[in-house]
């Protein structure tokens, strides 16, 4: 009896070695006109779930905010107009502080100290052909003084700032 316990041991290591050396794929959300693909997202400042599973939290995350992307992007593309990026950093606003078992999730403590941060490399396609690119860093230091944000929606103050970067960044150059 205890042979085959070792010999299933054994296998389920074999198993999780084997699962280990498979490359982590890059995740893609696409919606509408907007292509995002999320590099290296492990290596990401902040994308800390709170209460839910990491992994889920992170999809509705980088889903969220390219519909966003998208609502505003459609209101200033021209047909056959679409935008790619690669985002290379995300610090969400706020910060993840510990409840020390006093809950069992942890909480995104939102203060002017945290702002919203991305960094990723964009182009915009008309066609096949590009019509404009380049790199950014973005940072929104005012996100908490900003009028008209609604901070009960999910991802608010980064989808903010990412359309106020499409308004004053892209939409002159189309």
């Amino acid at each position: 009896m205890k042979f085959k316990s070792l010999l299933v041991v054994g296998a389920l290591v074999s198993l999780n070695v084997v699962a280990a050396d498979e490359p982590k794929v890059d995740p893609v959300t696409e919606t509408g006109i907007v292509k995002i693909t999320w590099q290296d997202v492990d290596s990401y400042r902040d994308v800390k779930a709170v209460s839910d599973i990491q992994s889920r939290y992170e999809k509705r995350t980088f889903e969220t905010l390219t519909k966003n992307l998208n609502k505003e992007a459609a209101k200033h593309f021209k047909p056959n107009q679409t935008l790619e990026m690669v985002v290379t950093d995300v610090d969400l606003a706020g910060d993840v502080r510990p409840t020390f078992g006093a809950t069992t999730n942890d909480l995104r403590v939102i203060k002017d100290l945290y702002p919203p941060r991305m960094t990723f490399s964009y182009k915009v396609l008309d066609g096949d052909q590009v019509i404009v690119a380049g790199d950014e860093k973005l940072t929104d230091m005012s996100f908490m003084h900003t009028t008209g944000i609604r901070s009960d929606k999910p991802l608010s103050y980064e989808s903010k700032m990412l359309a106020d970067w499409l308004k004053k960044s892209i939409t002159p150059q189309l």
